[in-house]
């Protein structure tokens, strides 16, 4: 077996534009996965073709609606019943990362949850990118590659050449990565104190 043939890329519903990307740089095909909708809004995932034994990799943000995420849930657990060899949830948006820890009282942490649910479903690995806290990473028992969009953005910006650059954090999250953009533009850095009144929508 070639190394192209030892995986298989697979796309879900709303990711699939990145996926046909990401397979056209890999020079493979994109695999074949059909989701099926009924008429009460459940739908069922089925491969196409034989995923034994193969690495397996799963393209699908988790974004709300929750479709997205359970459409993921299912393809994974489609994909081990199937005795793939490894599956790898490739997820560029990571949803409810912003739930990452209990900030007042009765509150869920959503962020733990969606990786308990990702775990048990069954991968055994995971690449997401720019996660709301770094920390999420240990929400998993499993391998997490963490990405950064920083690699692409950074020279685009400097691309630019914009006079008088100012990096700016609309909240306190986010001043870790803007003093990391301000360093590498040698540019002053903006925090700012974000109050919500009302939950983000």
């Amino acid at each position: 077996m070639s190394e192209k043939d030892s995986f298989l890329v697979f796309s879900g519903t709303n990711t699939r534009y990145l996926a046909e990307k990401i397979c056209a740089s890999l020079g493979c095909p994109l695999g074949n996965l059909l989701v099926t909708r009924f008429s009460d809004g459940e739908f069922a995932v089925c491969y196409e073709e034989s995923i034994r034994g193969r690495d397996v990799f799963l393209v699908q943000s988790t974004f709300p609606n929750s479709d997205n995420l359970m459409e993921l849930l299912l393809m994974i657990d489609a994909a081990k019943r199937a005795s793939a060899r490894n599956i790898i949830a490739v997820i560029p948006y990571f949803g409810w990362a912003r739930q990452d820890r209990k900030d007042k009282p009765r509150v869920s942490i959503g962020a733990k949850l969606v990786a308990d649910l990702l775990s048990v479903a069954g991968i055994d690995r995971l690449m997401t990118m720019d996660l709301h806290a770094d920390q999420i990473q240990g929400f998993f028992n499993v391998p997490v590659d963490h990405l950064y969009g920083s690699g692409v953005i950074l020279p685009y910006l400097q691309s630019l050449q914009l006079d008088d650059l100012v990096i700016a954090s609309p909240d306190v999250g986010g001043s870790k990565r803007a003093n990391t953009y301000a360093k590498y533009f040698g540019c002053p850095l903006v925090l700012c104190n974000k109050r919500a009144l009302a939950p983000m929508k």
